[in-house]
């Protein structure tokens, strides 16, 4: 193999697993770090303190709530809608299929913004009509962020029965309507079983999209907010490591999720190659036992359990402190050292007056303006006092008033 070769291909992968992973070692990093941004050097103190702010922010943890209950209700929607939109693809004929797919795959092209805008101006064009109470019910944000998404998620769950739907052998549906079995039955007991895959990878799917969205959110949920819209006011807002730390547990809710379906799938497979006897796991019970998914999500549940107790224990506020009164002494040194400074540069410049007694001594950038300049002289005489200060003449002098002598 040539050398270069070689050489080339590492770095390649060396840098590309260095941008793909780099992001993320350097979240969980901060997430640990005390500094009051988020950084890896310096490093001050291991913490787990960001945590509980996460936890304790009121404005991200409603958010949550809110985008759960907006989660749940995509899915119930967009699941069954894009399951009807596959059977029909299926069952129609190849042009008309085409045109059809076009039309149900057209809103994931479409902006977001346009989707988020046209959903209000839609939905409050009919609350408006039916005025009273569907009015206010038209104009909830819960309802608009569901119809609103549901709009263009339906789709990718469309394509993940289209997908499914590929493998399916036709003949068993009409061998069961031979049978005697009603359309219904035959889709119950023969279609449903075996798209069970696809609808649970179509509502995973369609909760994270729900999830993460955020372009169309963010005019459909009116004045409410979701987790995606709380958190990108917090980023504007000023950044802390508590958004890494928030990294920090959705990567770990995925590690623990990956490794619980590789440990399923090995053992699907594993059995339904009718290897599983032979196999040295499943003629051990104990290995058998450990490679079991559900015993793999309670082990892996169980060490995150074990961080979290630990975490929760350890206290940082004496390093913190500690840290705290060194900035305090650093701050402290350098303005003795400004003060230091300026006066080696007064008795640089061969300052000697006053401040009152202007001069080249006067540290006023005004000259003395406003140190006493504007003070009367004592030797300036005192002006003259008008016979008649009013401007009227005296006119309204209450002795002008006087009645004069008889």
């Amino acid at each position: 193999m040539n050398p270069r070769g070689s050489v080339f291909s590492a770095a390649y992968a060396l840098a590309f697993f260095t941008f793909l992973f780099g992001p993320l070692i350097i979240m969980v990093i901060t997430a640990f770090n005390s500094s009051r941004f988020p950084r890896v050097t310096p490093w001050e103190c291991f913490t787990t303190g960001w945590f509980n702010v996460l936890i304790t922010n009121d404005r991200l943890m409603s958010g949550l709530l809110s985008s759960l209950f907006i989660g749940i209700g995509v899915i119930v929607v967009a699941v069954p809608v894009g399951l009807a939109g596959a059977l029909a693809l299926s069952e129609l004929s190849a042009r008309l299929r085409a045109t059809l797919y076009t039309v149900l795959i057209v809103p994931i092209l479409i902006p977001g913004v346009v989707l988020g805008i046209s959903t209000i101006v839609f939905w409050g064009q009919i609350g408006r009509t039916l005025g009273g109470p569907a009015q206010a019910f038209f104009y909830n944000g819960y309802f608009l962020t569901i119809a609103g998404q549901v709009t263009f998620i339906s789709a990718y769950a469309m394509l993940v029965f289209i997908a499914r739907l590929q493998r399916f052998d036709a003949t068993q549906t009409e061998a069961a309507l031979d049978l005697g079995a009603s359309p219904g039955q035959a889709f119950r007991k023969i279609l449903l079983p075996f798209l069970a895959p696809a609808i649970g990878s179509a509502a995973f799917i369609t909760l994270l999209a729900s999830f993460e969205n955020y372009n169309t959110t963010v005019f459909t949920i009116l004045s409410g907010n979701t987790f995606t819209t709380a958190l990108a006011s917090k980023v504007r807002h000023g950044t802390d490591p508590s958004l890494s730390a928030l990294a920090v547990i959705i990567i770990s809710i995925t590690l623990i999720g990956a490794l619980t379906h590789e440990a399923y799938i090995r053992r699907k497979t594993l059995l339904d190659s009718g290897k599983a006897e032979q196999s040295a796991i499943f003629g051990n019970p104990v290995l058998r036992l450990l490679t079991h998914p559900g015993a793999v999500l309670a082990l892996l549940l169980c060490i995150a359990g074990g961080l979290v107790w630990l975490g929760s224990k350890h206290d940082s506020s004496v390093c913190e402190a500690g840290i705290l009164e060194e900035k305090r002494a650093i701050q402290r040194q350098l303005q003795e050292e400004q003060r230091s400074r300026i006066d080696a540069q007064k008795k640089a410049g061969g300052q000697t007056q006053t401040p009152a007694e202007g001069g080249a001594g006067n540290p006023s950038p005004f000259g003395g303006a406003f140190t006493g300049g504007l003070a009367p002289e004592s030797a300036a005489p005192e002006p003259a006092a008008p016979s008649n200060p009013s401007p009227f003449g005296g006119a309204f002098n209450p002795g002008t008033l006087a009645p004069a002598p008889e």
